[in-house]
């Protein structure tokens, strides 16, 4: 596969993510919330809005990592692949992912501690920190290895 085929591909599952993001962000999780906050008695109906508030506010990251991501597509395409920018920018999405994370796992303590969220919720979230968490896991190794990648290159292009 070519470096310019690689690109396009990944820019075309950057998209897709993409789409998948607005529609969850945009539809899925307010369908969702309002059925929700009615259930029952009807005791989360005002804590609708703080938890679409919260819960929306962690697309901004996602959103701000694909946008780097599609510059990490770019450059492969300009045959830029193991770069130290590649690096840098792979560092940044691992710094989104972990504050994304550490902000909702924050948020979700807050709600738990003033009693505006329910215990299951809590655990549930816990996966979706655990999601992030692995995210920033992978793109700060990704970073690690295409930086000493970057070095290895630069050595060789001075050998030569």
């Amino acid at each position: 596969m070519s470096q310019k085929t690689l690109s396009l591909l990944l820019k075309t599952i950057i998209i897709g993510v993409a789409l998948c993001l607005a529609v969850v962000y945009i539809w899925v999780v307010p369908e969702i919330g309002g059925p929700l906050a009615e259930a029952g008695d009807g005791e989360f109906r005002s804590l609708y809005v703080p938890w679409l508030i919260i819960i929306e506010l962690t697309a901004l990251p996602i959103i701000a990592a694909l946008v780097l991501a599609w510059l990490i597509a770019r450059n492969i395409g300009l045959d830029r692949s193991f770069s130290r920018q590649n690096a840098k920018l792979l560092g940044v999405i691992a710094i989104l992912a972990a504050a994304d994370s550490a902000y909702f796992f924050i948020a979700n303590a807050v709600m738990m501690l003033l009693n505006m969220t329910h215990p299951g919720i809590m655990i549930f979230s816990l996966i979706a920190c655990f999601a992030g968490v692995a995210v920033c896991v992978a793109a700060a190794g990704l970073s690690h290895l295409v930086l000493k990648a970057a070095k290895l290159q630069e050595q060789s292009d001075l050998t030569i």
